[in-house]
């Protein structure tokens, strides 16, 4: 079993930045496709941003340009970094860890944009 947690969240101002963190546990975190998803009240869970073993990247049209995903194999870790941020950013922000046919969730970590 692969343990996720999510860290970096909180209350952020319009056009602010933050930095979130996953960690997985496990001695194969290189070989995972990681996620980052979002999900706002009422809504249906976003894929946000992946990146791959081989360290390629995708972004939903949403934030490209303004997040970036990135992975440390030697800590674990997975991070994106979220600038220029918007009220609509505002959502749970949950990490998936993908091997094959198997997916390993986190808790989620709040992400609030306002004023």
């Amino acid at each position: 079993q692969v343990q996720v947690v999510e860290s970096g969240g909180g209350l952020v101002q319009p056009g602010g930045s933050l930095r979130l963190s996953c960690a997985a546990s496990g001695s194969i975190f290189s070989l995972y496709a990681m996620n980052w998803y979002r999900q706002a009240s009422g809504k249906q869970r976003e894929l946000v941003a992946t990146i791959t073993p081989g360290g390629g990247r995708n972004y939903a049209d949403s934030v490209k340009g303004r997040f970036t995903i990135s992975r440390d194999n030697a800590k674990n870790t997975v991070y994106l970094d979220m600038n220029s941020l918007k009220p609509e950013d505002t959502a749970v922000y949950l990490c998936n860890a993908a091997l094959g046919s198997r997916g390993f969730w986190g808790q989620g970590t709040q992400v609030t944009v306002s004023s």
